[in-house]
């Protein structure tokens, strides 16, 4: 896949109509280039460069520019392309209008900066020349609520512990000389803040001066209405990753919990410029009875971060507010594991290790009581198979869905066959983003630090937390039962006709370009530029809308559908402790086994070949069944496509292929005839790992009789359970790849392979491996089994 990057960008220029391209660095003649306007292959030093070129050019047409969208590397993680927008992009404020407007700049490897993509079009009216500067008057702010006061995590011993009694003699600077607006309309300066007493309505526009004080207030608020508060959804800055803004929601939000009904009434703040916070979103209204005045029977309203770094709300850290005794009170994690699970599951872990040396286990321990928490394993097997499948990974916590008496989640893989395999499983002591942290993080132990390309994983934030600290290169796709489930929830007063062009614009949009374009005419069609959970989804758009994932390998994971429970019906919400080790044995037992038929029949059954290309019969030999299958309808469907060549220029060509009689299917392709790279607009090779129809449809065009090696994935292949290629970056050690090439002959022997295909790269490497094979060569025959051959596969560079 290392030429995803390169492949997209190919596409990305096609898209922005680049024909040959003209170099010019405005940099040598800025004087004389002030009037130039952009267009795709002006090149510049930097990124900055290339916001004041934009600006100004901004200034001269008459509209306001502000940073968008920044790409990372998947390789070293350094920031390959920014997006320069009109201010009027998007719908997070009333004045924006979903403009279409703005350049992307990309980095080449000279360093240099090259505008690759550019809409010029506005959907809006253009003044005369604009000054950036803004002077527009804050709205006021409001202190926090009374009868409240704060306990710090005691992490952080010099920061203070606020009560509300001193709070009156406390000056604040920043207010001083404040403009705010007074109860009748008009604007009067004071010396200090107005007082915000505990039962204030909140409105979009009101300010506060750290994030805890929203937290104060909105929590006095709720205290009035009668309903309870949960602090949610965070979003950080693409720049630094300082947070830009919280979501305050009601305790009944989203649908985790039984006693949840995805309640929709929240208040989100924003971070400002200066330092602020102001409320930039808000909905009162809840879907459930309320009851004014109510208090919890313990005194006691708890409201815990999802996201805890330190410095308080500004910055994430853990609080607790106590309404009603203004006491001091320590967080303590509430333990979902009964008692009775411990001595259950470590007498089970103790007498695997007996009869596998590579089981792995390991308990979280909570340091301030010493007690046990949340638990994960994995066999030999297991941590053998993501050192093969471990790219795309799965991590299923479905059990969230019921009432689940045990909190059981895994983490699945996805195998030559494409069916799941598991790679961990772990018993979650709470919902917690520590849980979680720790969660990955001893997974990625137990897998000798190989990390995935992709997770799909719910998008609740103490995961997605979690995830961007232990896989920040991974790219995140939420699970579809949760897209599914708040679908039906938001989607069901709309009309039909509505909810068919939205399926149809998650679905039949090829490109982000194209998606973000017909999503824009959507919601102005319909006049929904004010709903809230439409804006939200579309900012986190990178997470589950299929254009954007496609350019991400998820090892053939459907993009619209679910992964069904590894354990299926053997392990539900009713198992009792007494049967769970066996069912879980039983389930894992019964895919291993399926496993072992797919590898039966991919050595010993040939299919039928359906053409007389070359490229048939060569992958018929490496593919499984079951990509073969794939990759033998792709070839098929070639023959349905029309090729034409629109561009060359040296040994690079673009393609457009289209279906027969059907104009509106058509991709773009491009070749490079010096090292045959290919990249189409599908993006299948990118998601899948497979060639697709129109890449195969201009092989054929060129006469390219058997395809390149790098277009053939060793995951995909018969051997690729039992071939082991070190991969450099995992920072795998000689010591686990030893372990490693033990476990995938122990593997070979027990399944009774004729042959056992091994890859090593040194010499000690093939001494150790003959010595092991011996010994497993002596322990097959002395079972009575007839024997195994033996072939040492070289790596060739």
């Amino acid at each position: 896949m290392e030429s995803a990057d390169t492949e997209l960008n190919s596409f990305n220029n096609m898209v922005a109509k680049a024909y040959p391209l003209r170099i010019l660095n405005h940099n040598n003649n800025e004087e004389g280039n002030t009037g130039v306007e952009p267009y795709v292959g002006l090149e510049f030093d930097t990124a900055e460069e290339a916001r004041e070129f934009y600006n100004a050019y901004a200034v001269r047409t008459g509209f306001k520019v502000r940073t968008g969208q920044l790409y990372r590397s998947r390789t070293d993680g350094t920031v390959s392309s920014r997006r320069f927008v009109c201010s009027k992009e998007g719908f997070q404020l009333n004045s924006r209008t979903g403009c279409t407007a703005f350049i992307r700049v990309q980095r080449r490897d000279t360093g240099k900066w090259v505008l690759d993509q550019i809409q010029k079009e506005h959907n809006h009216e253009l003044g005369g020349e604009v000054h950036v500067e803004e002077t527009t008057p804050r709205p006021s702010r409001a202190p926090a609520p009374t009868k409240l006061a704060v306990t710090v995590n005691p992490h952080r011993p010099k920061m203070k512990v606020v009560d509300e009694s001193d709070r009156g003699h406390r000056s604040c600077p920043a207010a001083a000389s404040k403009r705010f607006k007074s109860g009748e309309g008009e604007e009067s300066i004071g010396d200090e803040q107005p007082k915000a007493v505990s039962g204030s309505e909140p409105y979009a526009g009101l300010e506060f001066g750290s994030a805890t004080e929203a937290c104060q207030f909105y929590q006095a608020y709720a205290e009035v209405v009668g309903f309870r508060v949960r602090i949610g959804q965070l979003f950080r800055s693409k720049v630094d990753g300082s947070i830009t803004s919280r979501r305050f929601v009601c305790s009944r939000e989203g649908f985790q919990h039984p006693s949840r009904m995805g309640c929709g009434a929240y208040m989100r703040i924003k971070r400002q410029d200066a330092g602020g916070w102001i409320v930039d979103r808000l909905n009162k209204d809840h879907n459930h009875d309320v009851e004014p005045g109510k208090k919890n029977d313990d005194g006691l309203k708890k409201i815990t971060s999802d996201d805890v770094t330190g410095g308080g709300l500004d910055s994430g850290d853990l609080i607790e507010l106590n309404d009603f005794g203004g006491n001091v009170k320590k967080k303590t994690r509430r333990n979902g594991i009964d008692k009775e699970w411990y001595p259950l599951l470590l007498d089970y872990f103790q007498s695997k290790q007996t009869e596998d040396m590579g089981f792995f286990y390991a308990v979280e321990l909570d340091v301030s009581s010493g007690s046990c928490m949340s638990v994960f394993w994995a066999d030999s097997r297991s941590r053998f198979a993501c050192s093969q499948f471990g790219d795309a990974v799965v991590f299923d916590t479905s059990y969230r869905k019921g009432n689940y008496s045990v909190p059981f989640a895994t983490f699945i893989g996805f195998n030559h066959h494409r069916q799941p395999v598991l790679l961990g499983c772990g018993v979650l002591a709470d919902e917690s983003k520590e849980s979680f942290l720790w969660l990955f993080q001893t997974w990625l132990r137990a897998m000798s630090g190989r990390r995935p390309k992709s997770v799909v994983a719910d998008q609740d934030p103490p995961i997605q937390y979690a995830l961007s600290q232990v896989f920040p290169a991974a790219h995140h796709r939420y699970s579809a039962w949760q897209i599914r489930e708040k679908e039906r929830e938001n989607l069901r007063p709309f009309p039909n006709e509505f909810k068919y062009e939205y399926e149809k614009c998650l679905y039949q949009t090829q490109t982000t370009v194209e998606f973000d374009s017909v999503w824009i005419a959507l919601i102005n069609k319909y006049g929904l530029r004010d709903n809230v959970w439409l804006r939200e989804i579309y900012e986190q758009r990178e997470n589950w809308v299929p254009a954007y994932l496609r350019a991400s390998f998820f090892a053939g994971i459907p993009i619209t559908g679910t992964v069904d429970p590894f354990f299926g019906a053997s392990l539900d919400a009713l198992t009792p402790l007494g049967e769970f080790i066996s069912r879980y044995e039983q389930g894992l037992e019964q895919r291993r086994e399926e496993e072992r038929k797919e590898d039966f029949n991919s050595y010993n059954l040939q299919p039928f070949l359906q053409t007389k290309e070359p490229v048939e019969e060569q992958c018929r030999r490496l593919y499984t069944l079951t990509v073969f299958r794939i990759f033998q309808n792709e070839l098929v469907q070639s023959y349905n496509y029309l090729c034409l060549k629109t561009y060359e220029e040296g040994a690079m060509s673009r393609f457009l292929v289209r279906k027969c009689g059907n104009e509106s299917e058509k991709h773009a392709v491009t070749f490079s005839a010096t090292n045959l790279n290919s990249s189409c607009s599908c993006q299948m090779f990118e998601h899948e790992g497979l060639l697709c129809r129109h890449i195969l449809k201009v092989f054929n065009l060129l006469d390219i009789r058997e395809l390149p090696s790098r277009y053939i994935l060793h995951r995909w292949t018969k051997n690729a359970e039992f071939g082991f290629v070190r991969d450099m970056e995992s920072g795998v050690s000689s010591q686990d790849l030893k372990a490693l090439m033990v476990w995938s002959l122990r593997e070979a022997a027990s399944k009774d392979e004729m042959y056992v295909w091994f890859t090593v790269e040194e010499e000690d490497e093939v001494l150790f491996a003959i010595l092991i094979l011996t010994v497993l060569i002596t322990s097959v025959t002395a079972r009575g089994r007839g024997g195994v051959g033996v072939m040492v596969v070289p790596v060739i560079d």
